[in-house]
């Protein structure tokens, strides 16, 4: 076991209700479940983000914590959150990295392993 690390599970889904293909618009969630596999309790702090459309058209997103929390995980505990983005074509991915602080100072970067968005399909590429 690492001493500063974090697993990252992805479960994305497409969500028609809220698309307009007509109009270029096609939304998705994505459902995130973060857990402390190390050996350290640490605290998210800020995500980055890598969101690519099906013409290769990259969309960068930096902020702090995830949905309004950055929260302090200690070994064995998991912290899930749901989220979403918008496209213009009907399939992209998404990949990125957390950026983490354990309790002791010591910071570490999680990476948030490529994911695809696609009409009608979950998986995760790894």
């Amino acid at each position: 076991m690492a001493k500063y690390e974090f697993r990252v599970d992805v479960s994305p889904q497409h969500l028609p209700e809220q698309s307009d293909p007509a109009r270029g618009i096609h939304s998705f969630s994505y459902t995130i479940t973060l857990t402390n596999t190390g050996e350290v309790p640490a605290q998210l702090i800020s995500r980055h983000w890598l969101i690519t459309d099906a013409n290769g058209q990259v969309e960068e997103v930096k902020g702090l914590g995830v949905v309004g929390h950055q929260p302090l995980l200690r070994p064995g505990e998991s912290f899930q959150y749901t989220s979403g983005c918008r496209l213009r074509t009907p399939s992209g991915t998404m990949h990125g990295t957390y950026f983490c602080v354990a309790e002791d100072g010591t910071r570490f970067e999680t990476p948030i392993p490529l994911f695809v968005l696609e009409d009608g399909v979950r998986r995760v590429l790894h």
